[in-house]
């Protein structure tokens, strides 16, 4: 059995998008990330840096006891090695995926988020107008990246659909509210298309949204509250005893 630690963000939706299109049973622990369910101790100690998604898998194929992976980049390539599928054997194909799982961690993931905060934070805190046009901008330009891959094939990794396609997808859904007109990339539009028919996408695309706050039910306080929580977080100190020194 696998158990995920999940909330309905894009990051929770690659792997749920894997775990469907893989048909493997799995079981969604909600991680409320909007109460603080990633501070608590028991998380933690699953996931030293205190984010949702992280998988448990407790049939692992080393059979040596339940194993937890957190980042879903990470999780992705555990699934696709537990599981065989969708990603290429052969070391060009496979390394042509890996590169792109990187390149959506370390780029298209951050950088989108940072876009969508900086755009719902709106002028509440002073005026937001470069770091607004600076994130909106570098979503447009991993918008171009994604269209001239896609220009001669049909998925990103050519025409082979694989983990690269899904961890990327979750994160241009919502072109529109990260500033972007899809229609100036056209062969991002009719990937997203395609994507979208399938039925293990259209699945896991829609696994806990009923678990989402809303934000128009929430009080003020409420507001500052989650706001105190999920801003500016600064380093968890260590305990004071029993380290390596």
């Amino acid at each position: 059995m696998l158990d995920l630690h999940y909330w309905p963000t894009p990051n929770g939706k690659k792997v749920t998008i894997q775990l469907e299109e893989c048909g493997l049973e799995y079981r969604v622990v909600p991680c409320n990330i909007g109460r603080g369910d990633q501070f608590t101790d028991e998380f933690l100690a699953i996931n030293p840096n205190n984010r949702m998604p992280v998988l448990v898998d407790h049939a692992p194929l080393s059979n040596d006891g339940p194993i937890s992976v957190f980042e879903s980049g990470a999780i992705m390539l555990y699934l696709a090695e537990k599981t065989g599928r969708f990603m290429p054997k052969d070391t060009r194909g496979k390394y042509d995926v890996i590169q792109w799982v990187m390149w959506q961690m370390a780029n298209q993931g951050p950088k989108t988020g940072e876009c969508g905060h900086f755009r719902r934070l709106g002028d509440s805190e002073g005026d937001q107008g470069y770091a607004v046009t600076r994130f909106t901008d570098e979503v447009n330009r991993f918008y171009g990246v994604l269209n001239n891959q896609l220009y001669r094939q049909p998925f990103i990794c050519g025409d082979e659909y694989t983990i690269a396609d899904m961890i990327c997808y979750p994160w241009c859904v919502n072109w529109s509210g990260q500033g972007q007109d899809i229609n100036e990339f056209i062969y991002v539009k009719r990937w997203l298309a395609m994507m979208a028919e399938r039925p293990a996408v259209q699945k896991a695309m829609a696994i806990g949204e009923e678990l989402r706050n809303d934000p128009v039910t929430l009080s003020d306080e409420e507001r500052a509250r989650l706001k105190a929580l999920l801003y500016n977080q600064r380093a968890r100190p260590a305990p004071a005893t029993g380290g390596l020194l």
